[in-house]
């Protein structure tokens, strides 16, 4: 993401964190305004300088379109040409 980078495991634990903000029980969910995924205890160690940025919603959220089930390793990787 920009000048950052991480591992592809590291993102797919990312997603995994993200997605299984989704199936909580609303009624059970703290405001979205007050949640961030640092505060999650599983975040993986390479996230946390991103938790001290002011765009780091915004950064998640793009690595976690990067992880994409749909996608292959190989063409999820920007680094990578050629897939099609």
């Amino acid at each position: 993401d920009g000048d950052l980078k991480f591992p592809l495991e590291s993102v797919k634990k990312l997603k995994e964190l993200m997605d299984g903000n989704r199936h909580i029980n609303p009624r059970m969910m703290v405001p979205k305004a007050s949640y961030s995924l640092c505060q999650e205890k599983h975040l993986p160690e390479e996230f946390w300088p991103v938790c001290k940025r002011e765009d780091a919603a915004m950064i998640f959220r793009r690595l976690s379109l990067a992880a994409e089930d749909d996608l292959c390793e190989i063409c999820a990787n920007a680094a990578c040409a050629g897939c099609f």
